[in-house]
C-alpha cells in the first residue's frame, strides 16, 4: 500500500492524490492547477501516472482545484467511477462546464493573436472542450449517505463525512485491507469553518491511521465572523453615502451564497439600506445560488429557520441577476451600488472588467471575502500595489481596500488542530498550502509524524 502525491504539493491548488491498495488504484480528487501562468502551463503536463490505470476517483467537492482536471483524465484513457455526493455531482457539472467554456474562448484568442503573426506557430488546443466535460459527467456515481461505509471492492470500503465547506463537500476515510495489513487513511478535503451561515460545521473525524490534510490557514487564526460582518456593512454604507461601487470579487460557489445571506440579514436588521441595489455579476455563481435552493437538506439549523418562516435564504429585495453580457457591460455607468462577480481572486471573469472601471476611482470600494494565492490579481492588490495591469491597461488603485478573512470556507489554524486530534493518527500529509503555512501548523502537531510531500513523490502507507 502506497500514496503519491500529484498535486497541492506545497501549493494551495492542483489538488490530486493516488492511494494504492487492496489492488486497486484510487484518485483522491484531480484538480486544476490556478494562479500564476507557470502554474496554469502544469495543468497541461502529465498527470505523473497512467490515467487508463485508475479504477475510482474519488471527489471531495466541486471547486475547481479539486475537479478541474477530470474531463482531461477522461480524454487521457480514464474509464472508472468517480464517486461524490449528489450536490457535488451537480456543482461539478456547473463547475466543469464554464471551465471548457474558459478553456476553449483562451484558445480561441491566443490563436487570433497568432494568426497575425508571420509565423503563426501551431494551433493552440484547449486543455478540454465542452464535449469533454460533458463526456466526464457520464463516469460520475453519487454516494448518498453520510458516515455509512460503501464497498468499493472486496478489502475496499469508502466513508464520506461532511466536511462543512461548500455543498456537498465531504472528508472522506478509505479502509484498506491488504492480505491482512490493515490501513485507515483519512483525507480531510478542503475543512469548513465552524459557526458559519449555511453550511453545518464538520462533522467530527473519525480516527485514522494516516491523515492527508489541508493547511489553506495553518498558520493563522480569522477575524471574528460577527466583526468582518460588520466591517462589510461599514464598507458599504461608507462607499454607497459617497455614491461609489462596491466591487465584492467572489467565487460562484459557497462565497457568492453566503454574501447574499448576510446582505439580506443586514437588510432586515437595519444594518444595511431597504433600497440597496446588489447585482450578482455572474451567470456560474446565478446557476449555483440556484442548485443551493435544490438542496436544503445540506443546510445548518439557522438556515432552515429562514426557510421554515417563508423567506428565500438568497434573496433580497434590492438584487438583480446580471446573466447576459450585455446587462454586466451596462453595469459601468452604475454608482452607489454593490457588485459582486467571479473571479475570488481576480484571475478571470467579469470581475476583471469592474476592476478596470472602477478600481481608479477615489469613491469605489473593493472587498476581499476569500483567500488569495500568490500571483493572482487579487493578491498582488491585496498587497498594497499602487497600479495593476488588467486587459492591457495600467490602472491606479485609488479604490479603499477591504480584506475580510472572517468569511473564509476555510477552517482556521486552531480549528484545525482540533479537528486533527481527533483522528489520532500516527503519520500526517500536509497538503494544499503555502509552504510557510505548512512550516507552521508543522511546528504545532508534535504527537504525529509530519511529512510535507514534494510533486510525484511515492509515499509507503
Amino acid at each position: 500500500m502506497q500514496i503519491s502525491f500529484h498535486g497541492a504539493a506545497k501549493n494551495v491548488t492542483g489538488s490530486c492524490h493516488l492511494l494504492e491498495g487492496g489492488g486497486k488504484r484510487i484518485l483522491i480528487d484531480c484538480g486544476l492547477y490556478q494562479g500564476s501562468r507557470s502554474l496554469d502551463e502544469e495543468n497541461s503536463n502529465d498527470f505523473g501516472f497512467d490515467p487508463g490505470s485508475i479504477d475510482f476517483l474519488i471527489l471531495t467537492h466541486a471547486h475547481l482545484d479539486h475537479c478541474g482536471r477530470i474531463p482531461l483524465l477522461v480524454k487521457r484513457g480514464f474509464t472508472g467511477r468517480v464517486l461524490c455526493t449528489s450536490a457535488t455531482r451537480e456543482l461539478t457539472k456547473l463547475v466543469l462546464l464554464d471551465s471548457a467554456r474558459i478553456q476553449e474562448e483562451d484558445a480561441k484568442y491566443q490563436n487570433y493573436k497568432a494568426s497575425k503573426r508571420k509565423n503563426p506557430g501551431k494551433p493552440v488546443e484547449p486543455l478540454y472542450t465542452t464535449v469533454d466535460a460533458l463526456k466526464a459527467l457520464d463516469f460520475f456515481v453519487d454516494i448518498a449517505r453520510w458516515e455509512k461505509p460503501h464497498q468499493l471492492a472486496p478489502g475496499i470500503a469508502v466513508t464520506f463525512y461532511d466536511a462543512g465547506h461548500i455543498l456537498g463537500s465531504a472528508c472522506v476515510l478509505l479502509e484498506l485491507d491488504e492480505g491482512g495489513q490493515k490501513r485507515r487513511v483519512l483525507f480531510s478535503g478542503d475543512l469548513g469553518s465552524s459557526d458559519r451561515a449555511i453550511m453545518p460545521d464538520p462533522a467530527p473525524a473519525p480516527q485514522a491511521d494516516v491523515v492527508i490534510m489541508e493547511t489553506t490557514y495553518g498558520n493563522r487564526q480569522h477575524k471574528d465572523l460577527q466583526q468582518s460582518i460588520a466591517e462589510l456593512y461599514e464598507a458599504i454604507n461608507t462607499t454607497i453615502s459617497g455614491h461609489g461601487n462596491v466591487l465584492i470579487p467572489s467565487f460562484a460557489l459557497e462565497r457568492s451564497q453566503e454574501i447574499l445571506y448576510y446582505l439580506r440579514e443586514g437588510i432586515e436588521q437595519g444594518a444595511l439600506p431597504q433600497n440597496l441595489r446588489v447585482y450578482l455579476d455572474s451567470p456560474m455563481a446565478i446557476s449555483a445560488t440556484e442548485i443551493f435552493r435544490n438542496h436544503p437538506e445540506c443546510f445548518d439549523e439557522e438556515t432552515w429557520q429562514v426557510l421554515v418562516t417563508g423567506r428565500d435564504p438568497f434573496s433580497l429585495p434590492g438584487l438583480h441577476f446580471t446573466r447576459d453580457t450585455a446587462d454586466s457591460v451596462a453595469l459601468k455607468n452604475m454608482d452607489g451600488a454593490v457588485i459582486i462577480a467571479g473571479s475570488g481572486m481576480a484571475t478571470g471573469g467579469r470581475i476583471r472588467h469592474h476592476l478596470r472601471n472602477n478600481l481608479w476611482k477615489h469613491e469605489a470600494a473593493v472587498v476581499f471575502v476569500g483567500f488569495a494565492a500568490q500571483g493572482t490579481l487579487a493578491r498582488t492588490i491585496i498587497d498594497g500595489a499602487e497600479e495593476v495591469r488588467i486587459h492591457q491597461d495600467e490602472i491606479a488603485v485609488n479604490a479603499r481596500i477591504y480584506t475580510i478573512n472572517g468569511f473564509s470556507a476555510h477552517a482556521d489554524q486552531k480549528e484545525l488542530l482540533a479537528w486533527h486530534a481527533q483522528t489520532k493518527a500516527k503519520r500526517t500529509y500536509l497538503i494544499h498550502g503555502e509552504e510557510s503555512n505548512m512550516q507552521a501548523f508543522a511546528s504545532l502537531l508534535p504527537e504525529t509524524e509530519v511529512i510535507m510531500p514534494e510533486l510525484h513523490s511515492v509515499h509507503p502507507l
